[in-house]
């Protein structure tokens, strides 16, 4: 019996290198796989963000209208920040409504029936806007500062 166990212990062996080489490609080519895939998973997060700035702007819009008669002048970025909080606005241009963090947002003067904000994403630079028109239609734009928008068209109802 104790020359059994001796036996089994001497037949013991690591791996060899060509067997380790292998498993250290095959991690490879996954890591090749997988990086590129995580990479693009981020810029999507941002462009996500600045949509969803975007449209938290617009609420904020519509709510102020609802306050004051159907009227879009007269929104600023404080009355604005007051309505809605999250948008956290910090920028004193009259150009820009809103700033935060992760995408800015920029809106042309309300007239008294129509608006536009724009939310840009901070890595990434493409920008979301939301148009309302004059005749009550709203319009979701993109432009991106690569070839189109990822994902959806330049202009249609919703992203």
């Amino acid at each position: 019996m104790l020359h059994s166990l001796r036996q089994r212990t001497s037949d013991e062996s690591g791996f060899t290198l060509i067997e380790l080489l292998v498993v250290i490609l095959i991690i490879g080519i996954l890591a090749a796989i997988a990086i590129p895939a995580l990479l693009s998973q981020k810029s999507k997060a941002y462009d996500s963000s600045a949509k969803t700035v975007a449209q938290t702007a617009q609420t904020a819009m519509e709510t102020y209208s609802t306050e004051n008669n159907g009227e879009y002048t007269g929104a600023t970025r404080a009355k604005l920040n007051t309505l809605e909080p999250s948008l956290n606005i910090t920028k004193s241009t009259e150009a820009e409504l809103l700033e935060t963090t992760q995408a800015a947002v920029v809106g042309t003067p309300p007239t008294t029936n129509e608006y536009t904000v724009t939310a840009k994403a901070a890595n990434t630079g493409d920008e979301f806007s939301v148009h309302r028109k004059s005749n009550g239609e709203v319009e979701h734009l993109c432009k991106s500062t690569k070839e189109g928008c990822p994902g959806h068209t330049n202009s249609s109802t919703s992203w």
